[in-house]
């Protein structure tokens, strides 16, 4: 909403030298979010000019010039070189002097053209900014400004003349605060803010006017006819009319209004149009206009037909929709209702009677309508937001007014309203709800000032139950005991004042939201992340050390990723489908992390990165076979679900655990000076699970593994052990299948591991305890076992351990042989051990022993034997 400083003053106090940005600073402190300021630009001396004589004078190139002699108010006339010809000796002009900036910024200046110093420039509509038009330099004449008129004296400011000088401050308006599209609704919170005193426009307006008639005989006919309420809410509850007859629809629009409209965002297009729209950001009452010789019988609103049309202004055809609410004559359509007027019935310049339409019309239908037909317009904007109901009358009244004043004719009798404003229910507020929802106490005088200035009508509780005045209100649970708090009438214009925690909001905002006191809470101790919030946090710290980076991922996709990652075998999964998917091509909420570490990998090598490490940490979705999830019934807003609501709510979720994956292309090491570029594989995304695993505190067993989506022989099952040594999958790891990674467009080696993050930290001890750093000598010694080729090395690892007991640190296996020296069917492990005395330097005998105790249990589990 823009709103010009002249007019604002029109209704509020503004003190001398308020600049546009102390408006904005006044009306930030109510809550209405500054957007911007507008000027003319336009800097003087823009005078006044009487066109004294000229010459026309043909040039070599096919123009001709007038040489003109203009007065400006000075001793003597300027010379001034015009290419423009639609003005005539004795016209008023605007003439900007050397050292005047216009639009662009384009400075002025004495010149020689055309064999002439032209000594300044007669300036047209657009050269000054007041409109499109440049066929010709803009006489005053034109808008209505008399010759002889001494306001207009040559030599007089142009700017103050035209209302070139004002300004406008821009402002945001939040869909709750409809009011406020109008110079109406934002002196009303100027004034709350400053103190200045405010003159309602309305309340003049209806003071001037003639009381309005309700549907008397002989006024023009009009008829609510809305046999399809939406929501129980008819389209239309007032209607108000009103004729001006004998207008001159060609008179120009006064310059004052030209510059408030232009400053406002909005083309000046003949007077009669001007005066509805000037009206509309006057009083934020949408107006319409008709031609009334067009039109044939009275009005009807309805709802529309079947296969009704009808043609807009905009000279489109719109097929109406059975919702869309109209306004009628015997004809058929001649308007979308709240949206935009037919073109059968518009005011044109041959106009000569006019009817006046103000209504007010339900936000929810004028909205739907607007949307449907992708046709928002200034009226629309209104009628959503809500409109003032009892100001029709005086709207019209206001339209015929300056009707009147700016192009003739006269008032057919008083304004004829259909319907009447549903009256506002009372709410009650509690004397206490102000301090127990703001935090900072407020007098009552000082709740019930503000309230009363805001436009409410408050009364004491007490008072309200004594009065005998009709129903109780629907909200009346919500009531205040007798003579603890007060009954609060909203205002008409302000629908948004609906329960009692708006009315504090108007109390805190008015009072000042600077007076609510910024009190931080204080965190009862032992209390931040939970163990597994932590857990998470170190596995997701570990990889970005490691050098990948975190990603994230969306987590819809395709029923056919599903089936590809979150099933090992292939066999068919359950999923949950989304209900309003935005994609139809991703339905489903995922099983699996890698489809979207995939689609991730896919965007970034097509802008050209070749080598990438990532990870994600999210959510998956495992619903069981079967099950219907999200079926329990949503409780009522305003209603505090119970435990039993809570749960059956709960059980309508499917199992989401937490899931790490990580994938690896490309290289991880680039080409370099002395360097040979090395590249990604299954064994980087091994590191990187099992440093993950590892910052949680557990150690990852590596087993042979498969998945239908992966490399066979390059799949890794992922195990740890948990409580009671019981070994638990936690994922797997693998490379792509070459055709699964081609149909990707990805290159042919591509690794990813998925682990089950939640699972993992389940597994992790409770409390890890730092192991001292040994003191002693360290004991190296190899070892290679052959066993058969269907054993993890894995298990005969474990088995080692197991039987090297606590003098063993470290084992790594180093070697997986298969052929020449060892027999078919089987294979060689070689493993690297490392043996630490935490008290002694151990002995090449006591290294030697702890070992052959673990080949002994190898040989027992899984009959291995010592390879020579």
């Amino acid at each position: 909403m823009r709103v010009p400083l002249s007019w604002l003053g029109e209704f509020v106090d503004l003190a001398p030298g308020t600049t546009p940005e102390d408006v904005h600073a006044a009306l930030v402190r109510v809550g209405l979010e500054e957007e911007d300021l507008h000027r003319f630009e336009l800097t003087g001396p823009i005078v006044v000019g009487r066109v004294l004589a000229f010459e026309e004078e043909p040039q070599a190139n096919g123009k001709t010039i007038r040489w003109c002699q203009v007065d400006v108010g000075d001793a003597e006339p300027r010379g001034i070189v015009c290419g423009a010809r639609n003005f005539f000796v004795g016209d008023l002009v605007v003439v900007t002097l050397p050292g005047a900036v216009l639009p662009g910024p384009f400075p002025i200046a004495a010149r020689k053209t055309y064999g002439h110093v032209s000594d300044g420039m007669i300036a047209s509509s657009r050269e000054l900014g007041l409109g499109d038009d440049h066929d010709g330099i803009l006489r005053l004449v034109t808008l209505g400004i008399d010759p002889i008129d001494p306001a207009a004296a040559p030599g007089t400011d142009a700017l103050t003349l035209l209302g070139l000088d004002d300004s406008a401050v821009e402002l945001n308006v939040t869909p709750d605060r409809g009011y406020a599209f109008s110079i109406r609704g934002v002196a009303r919170e100027y004034s709350h803010s400053t103190g200045a005193a405010f003159r309602d426009p309305v309340a003049a307006v209806a003071a001037r006017a003639s009381a309005p008639t309700a549907d008397v005989a002989g006024a023009f006919p009009v008829s609510l006819a809305d046999n399809a309420p939406i929501r129980g809410r008819a389209g239309c509850s007032v209607f108000a009319t009103l004729i001006v007859r004998g207008v001159d629809a060609t008179r120009p629009t006064p310059p004052w209004m030209v510059a408030r409209l232009k400053l406002a965002g909005i083309r000046s297009l003949s007077v009669l149009v001007d005066i509805t729209n000037y009206v509309m950001l006057e009083l934020g009452q949408p107006i319409h206009g008709y031609d009334l010789d067009h039109l044939r019988g009275g009005i009807v609103v309805r709802r529309a037909g079947a296969g009704e049309t009808l043609e807009t202004l905009d000279g489109k055809v719109r097929t109406l929709h059975a919702e869309d609410l109209l306004i009628t004559d015997d004809r058929g359509a001649i308007g979308l209702a709240g949206v935009m007027g037919g073109a059968d019935t518009e005011m044109s310049d041959a106009t000569v009677n006019v009817l006046i339409e103000a209504a007010h019309f339900d936000p929810v239908s004028i909205a739907r309508t607007a949307r449907r037909h992708k046709l928002p317009s200034e009226a629309s904007k209104r009628f959503e937001r809500g409109v003032d109901p009892t100001i029709a009358a005086a709207s019209a009244a206001r339209v015929a007014e300056l009707i009147v004043e700016l192009a003739g004719g006269t008032v057919d009798g008083a304004a004829n309203v259909v319907g009447a404003a549903a009256a506002r229910e009372p709410i009650a507020l509690a004397a206490d709800a102000v301090s127990r929802l703001v935090g900072f106490e407020v007098a009552a005088g000082d709740i019930v000032r503000t309230l009363t200035e805001v436009g409410c009508v408050v009364a004491e509780a007490s008072d309200a139950a004594d009065s005998g005045s009709g129903a109780t209100p629907s909200h009346a649970r919500h009531a205040a005991p007798s003579g603890t708090g007060w009954s609060v009438t909203p205002p008409s214009w302000r629908p948004d004042l609906t329960h009692a925690e708006d009315l504090v909001e108007e109390v805190a905002r008015l009072v000042g939201y600077d007076q609510i006191p910024s009190v931080l809470p204080v965190a009862p101790p032992g209390r931040g992340l939970t163990a597994a919030q932590r857990a998470r946090t170190r596995a997701a710290d570990a990889l970005a050390a490691a050098g990948l980076t975190e990603v994230l991922a969306y987590p819809f996709v395709s029923e056919a990723d599903n089936l590809a990652y979150g099933s090992a075998d292939g066999t068919p999964v359950a999923s949950v489908r989304v209900a309003n998917a935005l994609d139809g091509t991703v339905p489903v909420l995922r099983r699996s992390l890698v489809p979207g570490l995939i689609g991730v990998a896919r965007r970034n090598l097509s802008r050209g990165l070749t080598d990438l490490a990532i990870f994600e940490i999210g959510s998956v979705f495992l619903p069981e076979a079967g099950r219907t999830y999200g079926a329990a019934p949503l409780p009522a807003g305003a209603e505090l679900p119970t435990a039993d609501v809570i749960a059956e709510l709960n059980g309508g979720i499917p199992p989401q655990p937490r899931h790490l994956a990580v994938l690896a292309l490309g290289n991880r090491v680039s080409k370099q000076p002395g360097q040979g570029a090395e590249a990604s594989g299954l064994a980087d995304v091994l590191d990187a699970a099992r440093a993950a695993a590892h910052a949680v505190g557990v150690s990852i067993d590596v087993a042979q593994g498969s998945h239908h989506s992966l490399h066979p022989g390059r799949t890794a099952s992922l195990s740890v052990a948990g409580p009671g040594g019981v070994s638990t999958v936690v994922g797997f790891a693998g490379e792509l299948h070459p055709q699964v990674a081609a149909d990707a467009d990805l290159p042919r080696v591509v690794a990813v591991a998925e682990l089950n993050l939640d699972a993992i930290i389940a597994a992790a001890p409770a409390l890890v305890e730092a192991q001292p750093i040994g003191t002693f000598p360290a004991a190296t010694q190899d070892l290679s076992l052959i066993v058969a080729t269907d054993i993890a090395a894995s298990a005969v690892a474990a088995a080692v351990r197991e039987g090297a007991g606590e003098l063993l640190e470290h084992l790594t296996l180093v070697d997986d042989y298969r052929g020449q020296g060892v027999p078919d069917g089987s294979k060689s492990l070689t493993f690297a051990l490392r043996f630490r005395g935490a008290d002694r330097t151990l002995t090449a005998a006591e290294a030697s022993e702890a070992k052959l105790a673990g080949v002994a249990v190898a040989a027992e589990r899984f009959g291995a034997t010592t390879r020579e």
